[in-house]
């Protein structure tokens, strides 16, 4: 039996670079790690696949996207026996904070060490990759540039630990009208990725969260002004810079302090229905220990 932390991710920027011919778009974005994150309990059994979710309306079938990582296993390596997972969600689901992606890479490496397939890091970001292009990053975790459709990835510096707060509204935003809305307005500002890489490296937090940005975020709040009330109270209350994660809906804050964050989320909860958590950034150490 094994059991694996599935972690969140946070963007702390992403740019579309164009449509490419597969029809994907071509991204570049900082991606980060956060401590929020779903357990994954795994053990093998003879024949079938089993998944339980603690979520009782979300699919538990070939549908779901941990359930296709443990038989894209199976088939790659023609394993005999099965696996039983046990999925503990925490994670806010559609949420653009990858967890989904995050459970689909927990089963990967969870399959990985059940059957001692004894596969490199490497080969399991090229598994997962077939699946969804945030799993990849899922796999190695921590601080990184991610291009190509989000599959090809450079490890940067641990960005310095700092506290977050996430709020995720009561809304569900699809990630391909997100993307279309993109290609039909394009983006005023987009991010500067060299300049937020270096600010990484130097450990600089106010830095950091002065570069923050997200080309799809003026495309989502056009339709969910929500997003914008939520930074504007987290900014109000003190945090660094706020901004929506992937194509959201979920908004997150970089704040100084647990004291800090613990002060706003206690305000978002107060005046909103938003699902809120208090975390802060993963860095490669903890990840790997």
């Amino acid at each position: 039996m094994v059991t694996i932390e599935a972690n969140a991710k946070i963007n702390l920027t992403l740019d579309i670079l164009g449509k490419r011919p597969d029809g994907f778009h071509e991204v570049a974005m900082v991606m980060q790690t956060i401590g929020l994150h779903d357990t994954m309990v795994m053990e093998k059994t003879e024949s079938e696949i089993e998944l339980s979710i603690s979520v009782p309306w979300l699919k538990a079938d070939e549908k779901n996207l941990a359930w296709r990582a443990a038989e894209l296993m199976r088939q790659e390596f023609n394993l005999g026996g099965g696996v039983r997972m046990e999925l503990t969600k925490r994670i806010p689901i559609a949420a653009g904070l990858a967890g989904g992606s995050a459970d689909a890479a927990a089963v990967l490496k969870g399959m990985n060490d059940l059957y001692d397939l004894q596969l490199s890091e490497e080969k399991l970001c090229e598994l997962g990759a077939r699946l969804g292009s945030d799993i990849p990053f899922c796999i190695k975790g921590g601080t990184m540039l991610a291009t190509g459709r989000g599959e090809v990835l450079k490890r940067l510096s641990d960005m310095p630990e700092t506290w977050v707060v996430l709020a995720k509204p009561r809304i569900s935003v699809s990630t391909a009208w997100a993307y279309q809305n993109y290609d039909e307005q394009g983006a005023e500002k987009h991010p500067d990725n060299e300049a937020i890489k270096r600010a990484i490296t130097r450990g600089n937090r106010k830095a950091i969260a002065g570069l923050l940005c997200n080309v799809l975020e003026s495309v989502t709040i056009k339709k969910y002004d929500v997003i914008a009330e939520y930074k504007q109270m987290m900014l109000d209350k003190g945090a660094m810079a706020s901004m929506m994660s992937g194509s959201g809906p979920t908004v997150f804050g970089l704040v100084k302090s647990r004291e800090q964050a613990e002060a706003i989320a206690d305000v978002l909860r107060q005046n909103t229905n938003a699902d809120v958590f208090v975390t802060r950034t993963f860095q490669m150490n903890r990840i790997k220990a």
